[in-house]
């Protein structure tokens, strides 16, 4: 019975001294269990570094371009232009062309002419053409009674008119040297560069001024077809 009670007792030593040791192999499995994460960010995918946008880049502003901007006319005949109002190149930007021709005072000649061939309505429907619009001065080098037998034949005015009339709205560059068909069927004898350009034997005294539709050059004579 001694030797079974001694046996007990180490027994007991033995399991009491072993209990520390399960509790320290225990221990750091609670105190590295996981926080729990809240379930809004849980469910959120990993933060990015956000690209900068096309509209936001440096240098750029958020609004987009313009399509294409306005140009600015030239050569010593725009300074009798209106700055602002009838008449002004901002104004005719938004006027098809025989409207626009009509509320410039340097082309009320020619204004008259196109009402009086009839044509009004053709030019102001047209997409995408050249006018090349003699001032008023130019038609005054006509003598008037020339002039008047003119304004008076629908005809011959509309092939007249016809001729100062290209297809395609035409840049500077485009009257650097050669030759242009017109809407009548002759063709137009260009040249020059800079702000120096003549059309036949006319000098452009304005050139490149903008309507919805078209493009107008003011010159300082009346192109004569053959």
């Amino acid at each position: 019975m001694k030797q079974k009670s001694l046996l007990a007792s180490a027994l007991t030593v033995l399991a009491l001294s072993a209990v520390p040791a399960a509790q320290a192999v225990a221990a750091p499995a609670r105190i590295t269990s996981p926080t729990p994460v809240p379930t809004d960010m849980a469910s959120s995918p990993p933060m990015e570094s956000a690209a900068p946008t096309e509209s936001m880049m440096p240098g750029e502003s958020g609004s987009p371009e313009p399509s294409g901007a306005m140009t600015e006319p030239f050569g010593p005949g725009c300074a009798s232009l209106p700055t602002s109002g009838a008449g002004s190149p901002s104004e005719m930007a938004t006027q098809p062309v025989a409207t626009a021709i009509a509320s410039s005072p340097d082309l009320s000649t020619l204004s008259k002419a196109i009402d009086q061939a009839g044509l009004t309505e053709k030019l102001n429907s047209a997409k995408d053409i050249t006018v090349f619009a003699p001032t008023n001065a130019a038609f005054d080098k006509i003598p008037k009674e020339k002039l008047d037998k003119i304004l008076g034949d629908k005809e011959k005015l509309t092939k007249l008119l016809g001729y100062h009339v290209v297809e395609g709205k035409k840049t500077p560059q485009d009257l650097a040297e050669g030759e242009l068909t017109t809407m009548e069927g002759g063709t137009l004898k260009v040249k020059g560069s800079g702000e120096d350009y003549t059309v036949n034997d006319a000098k452009v005294v304005c050139g490149d001024i903008q309507t919805s539709n078209a493009v107008v050059y003011l010159v300082d004579g009346v192109l004569k077809p053959k």
